[in-house]
């Protein structure tokens, strides 16, 4: 017969393990997800007890995250127990995003491959939804869509190393340090080159659909390239 180790409350030791490991996960999680949203500037300090209040967790697991979060790369650690929201130089922001180019294209191609009729209804339907946000204000709402396609392309992909590649990059970081914020309006061929991508993909077409991804990826660096020459 063998036996439970248990706590004195009648919890077995493995659940409260499983417990605060699901804490930090989740708190790891959520603390990414806000960096990642743009919350934060580039550079913004992050403390100890403004996280613990924020997500609810002890300050171990604070610690615990913002550790796991330095060695990936989101965030630099200081010495006095608090982190800053990573910042990145010109060269660090065109090599991530010259990366993302090469990786995305791949999806893309894998995309036109294996997308069924589900995936590409869904990102029609986004493409339309774009149109309606080319208007004075709307750009907030347009790079929420652009987000929502290219997470479509890489679903239709169903390729979960490329995907996973894909996630690990920090282009979202960087894209937030290095947008042009005072553009009242998104970049004009942007969505006709999601059409582009999509007609690709809608033909089952992977060498057309990675050279569309590739040319529109390059399109939105060198458009970022701009407003890196003018820092």
């Amino acid at each position: 017969m063998t036996s439970v180790e248990s706590t004195s409350s009648g919890t077995s030791v493995d659940g409260v393990a499983d417990a605060g490991a699901t804490r930090t996960e989740q708190a790891y999680t959520d603390l990414r997800a806000i960096i990642l949203s743009g919350h934060y500037e580039p550079g913004s300090r992050l403390t100890e007890s403004e996280l613990t209040t924020q997500l609810g967790v002890s300050r171990g697991t604070i610690r615990s995250v913002l550790a796991r979060l330095a060695q990936e790369g989101y965030v630099s650690t200081e010495a006095n127990r608090s982190a800053r929201t990573r910042s990145f130089t010109v060269d660090e922001a065109i090599e991530i995003l010259e990366t993302r180019a090469v990786l995305e294209s791949a999806l893309a191609a894998k995309a036109a491959e294996r997308a069924t009729d589900e995936d590409i209804a869904a990102m029609t339907k986004t493409c339309r939804q774009m149109w309606d946000w080319q208007v004075p204000g709307g750009r907030q709402e347009y790079w929420k869509l652009n987000r929502e396609f290219h997470a479509q392309v890489k679903h239709a992909a169903r390729q979960v190393t490329l995907a996973r590649f894909v996630d690990s990059l920090l282009h979202p970081l960087v894209l937030r340090q290095y947008r042009n914020e005072e553009l009242e309006l998104p970049r004009v061929d942007s969505v006709r080159e999601h059409e582009a991508i999509l007609a690709a993909i809608v033909t089952h077409n992977p060498e057309a659909a990675a050279a569309t991804m590739r040319h529109h990826l390059s399109s939105a660096r060198r458009a970022l390239q701009l407003n890196f020459d003018a820092q």
